[in-house]
């Protein structure tokens, strides 16, 4: 079997595969799980060191939050700039080829409805690119979701299908041998349905641009002009995805604090990453060249996580020669938001735990590396150390910052507890935690200058309620964040593979 389409390790025949794969699906939980044990054990039988890593380690973070809040500075202003830059003219000013360039956007549902949908459909149609000439858009339903949706499709199609150059409406058929439920299967037959509606219209795949859309993504009307500037601007560009920022506003005033808050910390990652492109991987929303889906068969069928691997598939195929291209311009989506409070409490949670289990992608990557010999050693390491450090950290690091500050204290034995770094650690500890609530105030300030972004005309002070709901952060960090990835990566490492859970969408208005 193509190690390329490599879900999980009992799809290996070779026993020898099948073992190493099963290895590095037990490495990161192995890894977080023996950080927090030896933390642990030695808070009892070595205190005083234990409390002198913590102190550095709180220090280091302290460096690292202020590193982060630099960049993430720097990528704000960037966007703000790219925001307010007319693309579409841009286009026309400097004799770019955009009359040649196609795109193909994928709206794959589930059990969303006609509020849901429609909104996304209207951005597309608002866009200022020439979609009657130059949008294909598959709108793409589950099968197993029933007549419900086959009805709100058709509806769809036929109230907006005459919009675009061309639209599908298509259907995908539930227990296929070997697919896993999920957005990665269903935009795989959206994109084979696709290509037979390309190579029938002989439009050259170099010219198209694919772009797999949430169904809740809303796009501002000059996306597709950035992205097509990107796409035509771009050094070697078919071996290069795209990567926009995405704000998760669309029903954010009727989100709970905890969802906000999540929401928030998400965009802000991305939005940091995108200062960082050696790291940036396609998260969610997300557009690439179609020859480059063309070349790897698709997203893969058999997996959750179908907007990381991706890029590692194409990575893979291409020996290392590709790569993530921040865009700097945002999308809109809805943050996690439920009946009531309780509910959303517990999609956040469900929804964090999906994205950590973004942790497959780590044995599909290390395993694909042992397969390709072509893939210079240096980047190997550093994709390698990227992402296992990236979700180590994200599933120990909250636990260590606000526990183990005072464990130490607590089971050290009785020498230790008299002594100076024990009555001082906490406060120690606490000082660090303290001054680091400085950068809460940054997120505040981010999160009302993010909102401006979309909310135009508000002002400032109709935004004072986001600033208190920072104080929940570290709460949130460790119950619906950290909690939630060590969750997943401890079902990896136990085999216990998990569906792909669709976050449900609910809005009040």
């Amino acid at each position: 079997m193509d190690y390329l389409k490599i879900g999980k390790a009992d799809e290996l025949k070779n026993k020898k595969d099948r073992v190493i794969y099963r290895s590095f699906e037990i490495l990161p939980g192995f890894l977080a799980w023996s950080s927090i044990g030896l933390l642990i054990l030695l808070s009892f039988i070595k205190p005083f060191w234990t409390a002198v890593f913590i102190i550095a380690f709180d220090l280091y973070w302290f460096i690292r939050i202020a590193y982060f809040y630099s960049h993430l500075g720097a990528a704000f202003r960037i966007m703000k700039k790219v925001k307010k830059t007319d693309w579409h003219e841009k286009l026309k000013s400097e004799n770019l080829t955009w009359q040649e360039i196609y795109h193909l956007v994928f709206l794959p549902f589930y059990k969303e409805n006609e509020e849901i949908i429609a909104p996304s459909i209207e951005a597309l149609i608002n866009s200022n690119y020439p979609i009657q000439e130059k949008m294909i858009v598959i709108l793409t339903r589950e099968a197993r979701a029933g007549q419900e949706a086959q009805k709100i499709s058709q509806k769809i199609e036929g109230k907006y299908g005459n919009k675009f150059f061309k639209f599908l409406a298509v259907e995908h058929p539930e227990n296929i041998p070997g697919e896993l439920a999920g957005k990665g299967s269903n935009t795989a037959w959206a994109g084979k349905k696709a290509k037979e509606l390309i190579d029938r219209l002989n439009i050259p795949y170099e010219n198209i641009i694919a772009s797999s859309f949430d169904i809740d993504t809303a796009v501002p009307p000059d996306y597709f002009s950035r992205l097509t500037y990107a796409y035509l601007t771009a050094e070697d560009r078919l071996h290069a995805s795209y990567q926009p920022v995405p704000l998760y506003f669309n029903n954010i005033r009727e989100a709970p604090f905890l969802s906000r808050i999540a929401a928030f910390s998400t965009t802000f990652w991305t939005l940091l990453n995108q200062e960082r492109p050696k790291r940036l991987k396609t998260f969610s929303s997300h557009s690439m060249p179609f020859k480059a889906l063309a070349d790897v068969d698709f997203w893969m069928t058999n997996i959750v996580t179908e907007d990381n691997i991706i890029f590692f598939q194409c990575f893979l195929k291409y020996d290392g020669n590709y790569r993530v291209i921040p865009l700097y311009f945002p999308v809109y989506m809805d943050a996690n938001v439920g009946k009531s409070f309780r509910e959303t409490a517990a999609n956040v949670y469900r929804q964090h735990r999906r994205w950590g289990w973004g942790v497959e992608t780590i044995p599909y990557m290390l395993f694909g590396f042992l397969k390709n010999k072509k893939i210079p050693v240096r980047k190997k390491i550093a994709q390698s150390f990227d992402y296992i450090e990236s979700f180590w950290s994200w599933s120990t690091n909250s636990f260590i910052i606000a526990i183990f500050g005072w464990l130490p204290g607590w089971v050290g034995g009785i020498e230790f507890k008299t002594s100076i770094l024990a009555l001082n650690l906490p406060d120690i500890a606490g000082g660090i935690g303290s001054i680091a609530m400085i950068f809460l105030v940054f997120s505040a300030f981010f999160s009302i200058n993010l909102l401006l972004l979309k909310m135009e005309g508000y002002k400032k002070s109709q935004f004072a309620w986001l600033i208190l709901q920072w104080l929940f952060t570290p709460l949130i960090m460790i119950v619906l964040v950290a909690l939630p990835a060590l969750d997943a990566q401890t079902r990896l490492m136990f085999g216990r593979y998990m569906g792909f859970w669709n976050t449900p969408k609910y809005r009040k208005n």
